[in-house]
C-alpha cells in the first residue's frame, strides 16, 4: 500500500499528536500517580510480529497512543516525588516541539545558525544566573551524567597535559596515573563517567563522609597529601537523598594547592545559587574548574537538557572537538554546538532552555527554587510529628528521607519501610521510591515539579500518613499474633521474624 497517501494530512496528523499530549498533561494533576499496568504487560501491548506492510500515519498515531498510554507514568504531575526531576514546563514542552518540527541538526553554526546563536544566549544567561565565571565554555549535553563525562574529559586531558602528556593524542596508554578523589556517598553516575573515561571503580578513592553525605575536610586533606602526579577531585552541590553540600570553600582552595582539577556535580544542587535564599549552600563553588548541571530538575526543560561548563575552554574544546574535511570551518571567534559535547548529529537543545528563562526569568526561578525549599521543611516536620515516622537528615534544600517504624528493630523498619512505599504507590495519591541509606532502606521525597503546590503537599503528606498507618496497624495485629503484648524482647524477635507481608521482601 501507499503508506504516504495520509502523508499529506500533516496538519492533522500533528494536531491529533497535539491533541493528545494536551489531553494528557490536562489530566495529570487528577491521575493517579502510578502506571496502571506493569512492566510485563506493556512488553506484551507492544509486542507484536514485525509488520509486513505499513499502515497510514494516522493510524499509527492512534495505535501508538493506545498501546502507551496505561504505562505512562504521571511524572509530569504535581505530586511526583520519586526522583529528582522537574516537570518539564508547558513553555519547555511546547520549544520542544518545535525542536522535533524544525528537525535541525545542530553541528554546526553554519548549517543552523539559528540553534547555534541560541547556545551563545542561554550559555550567558547561564552563567551570570549561577554567578560562574563568564569566560567559563558550556556545552549542551542530554544530561547532568554526560555533562560530569564531558567536563571530568576536560579534567582528565588538562591534569595530564599539565604532567607532559597529551591524552587526545596519546591515548591512556602509558600515561601518568591520576589520582581521583570523590566523595563516598557521590551520584552514581559520576562513578559511571569515570568508569567510561578509563578509570575504572577500584581506582577511585572514595573518600570518608559525615551524616549527611558530605566530604569530611580531614580525610580530603590526608587523601589529597597521599597523592602523587595528576590529580583531579570531585565535589558534591546537593546529596541525592540529603540534599547535603561539600564545604566547598575549604575543599577547593585545598585542592588547587594541589594543582588539582575540581569538578562539581551540581546536577540540582547547584541552582541554589539563583535563589538569594538559599544560594549561602553553595557559596565556594565557584572556585571550581568544571560543573554539571541539569535542565530538567530545576529549570523545568523536558528531557534531553544538561550541561557541562568549564573554567577552561580549550581544555574542554580539546576534549569534545571533532574534525572532519566536510564540517564548516570556523575562525577561533566562531563557537559551533559540537565543540563542547561528545556528539556531532544532535538536537537543537538550547531552545527549551532559552524559553523557560526568558518565560521564568532570574525572580521566577529564584521563587522556584525558595518555594519548593520550604515545601519540603513542611513536608518533612508533619512526617516527622507522627508516631514511629523520623526524617533522618536536617531538610537544607528540597531533598528529604524518611524512615518508617524508626522506633522497631533494624529489620523491621526495613520492611515497614518497603511496605508503607509499597502502599502509598498502590494508592496512587503521590509517588515516591525507596533506597539505601546508611545501611537502611528509606523513602526518599524530592520536592522540585513547578506544577507542585502547598495543597499537593498537604494532600501528599494525608496519604503517607494514612499509607503508614494502614502498614502499621496491619503488622501490629499480625505481631500480636504472634506474641502476645507482654515481653519486649519476644516482640523485638517477632518483629524480626514475622514479615507483615511477604511480598515486601520483593519490593
Amino acid at each position: 500500500m501507499d503508506v504516504t497517501a495520509d502523508d499529506r494530512s500533516t496538519k492533522a496528523l500533528l494536531a491529533r499528536a497535539a491533541e493528545e499530549a494536551t489531553a494528557f498533561r490536562e489530566s495529570v494533576g487528577s491521575a493517579r500517580h502510578r502506571p496502571a499496568i506493569s512492566f510485563g504487560e506493556a512488553v506484551a501491548r507492544f509486542s507484536t510480529t514485525l509488520p509486513e506492510d505499513g499502515l497510514p500515519a494516522m493510524a499509527v498515531i492512534e495505535d501508538l497512543m493506545e498501546r502507551a498510554s496505561p504505562g505512562l507514568a504521571s511524572m509530569v504531575g504535581p505530586r511526583f516525588f520519586g526522583w529528582v526531576i522537574g516537570g518539564s514546563h508547558p513553555v519547555g514542552v511546547a520549544a520542544d516541539w518545535l525542536v522535533s518540527a524544525w528537525g535541525q541538526n545542530t553541528a554546526s553554526h553554519a548549517a543552523t545558525p539559528s540553534a547555534a546563536a541560541v547556545e551563545v544566549a542561554v550559555a550567558a544567561w547561564l552563567l551570570e544566573l549561577m554567578d560562574l565565571p563568564r569566560e567559563s565554555s558550556v556545552g549542551f549535553t542530554t544530561g547532568a551524567t554526560m555533562a560530569g563525562f564531558t567536563c571530568l574529559a576536560a579534567a582528565r586531558g588538562d591534569v595530564l597535559r599539565r604532567a607532559g602528556w597529551d591524552v587526545e593524542q596519546k591515548g591512556l596508554f602509558g600515561a601518568p596515573p591520576v589520582s581521583v578523589l570523590v566523595g563516598a556517598d557521590a551520584h552514581a553516575t559520576i562513578f559511571a563517567a569515570l568508569q567510561h573515561l578509563g578509570f575504572g571503580q577500584e581506582h577511585v578513592q572514595r573518600i570518608v563522609t559525615d551524616e549527611m553525605g558530605r566530604i569530611v575536610p580531614g580525610n580530603f586533606a590526608r587523601a589529597l597529601a597521599e597523592c602523587t602526579g595528576p590529580v583531579i577531585a570531585i565535589l558534591q552541590a546537593g546529596q541525592i537523598n540529603t540534599g547535603a553540600f561539600d564545604p566547598a570553600a575549604e575543599l577547593i582552595p585545598a585542592a588547587h594547592g594541589r594543582g588539582a582539577w575540581v569538578h562539581v556535580d551540581g546536577a540540582f544542587g547547584l541552582w541554589a545559587r539563583a535563589s538569594p535564599e538559599q544560594a549561602h549552600l553553595a557559596q565556594g563553588f565557584e572556585q571550581a574548574d568544571s560543573w554539571s548541571m541539569d535542565g530538567h530538575k530545576w529549570l523545568q526543560t523536558p528531557y534531553d537538557t544538561g550541561y557541562a561548563i568549564t573554567r577552561h575552554p580549550d581544555a574542554h574544546g580539546r576534549a569534545m572537538n571533532i574534525l572532519a574535511s566536510y564540517l564548516p570551518k570556523t575562525d577561533e571567534n566562531e563557537r559551533n554546538p559540537s565543540h563542547y559535547v561528545p556528539e556531532l548529529s544532535r538536537r537543537a537543545r538550547g531552545y527549551p532552555s532559552w524559553a523557560m528563562i526568558r518565560h521564568l526569568g532570574r525572580s521566577g526561578i529564584a521563587e522556584m527554587v525558595r518555594r519548593h525549599c520550604r515545601i519540603a521543611r513542611h513536608m518533612a516536620e508533619r512526617l516527622s510529628s507522627e508516631d514511629g515516622i523520623r526524617v533522618l537528615n536536617d531538610v537544607v534544600l528540597n531533598q528529604f528521607i524518611v524512615r518508617f517504624g524508626a522506633d522497631r528493630a533494624s529489620e523491621a523498619g526495613d520492611r515497614l519501610t518497603k511496605e508503607t512505599i509499597r502502599q502509598i504507590q498502590a494508592d496512587g495519591v503521590c509517588f515516591v521510591e525507596g533506597g539505601d541509606w546508611r545501611g537502611h532502606w528509606v523513602m526518599r521525597v524530592s520536592v522540585i515539579s513547578s506544577a507542585t503546590t502547598e495543597h499537593d503537599a498537604e494532600r501528599s503528606v494525608a496519604a503517607m500518613l494514612e499509607a503508614w498507618r494502614t502498614v502499621r496497624d496491619r503488622a501490629t495485629l499480625e505481631i500480636d499474633a504472634v506474641v502476645p503484648r507482654c515481653d519486649k524482647s519476644e516482640r523485638d524477635n517477632a518483629e524480626r521474624a514475622v514479615p507483615f507481608n511477604r511480598s515486601v521482601l520483593d519490593c
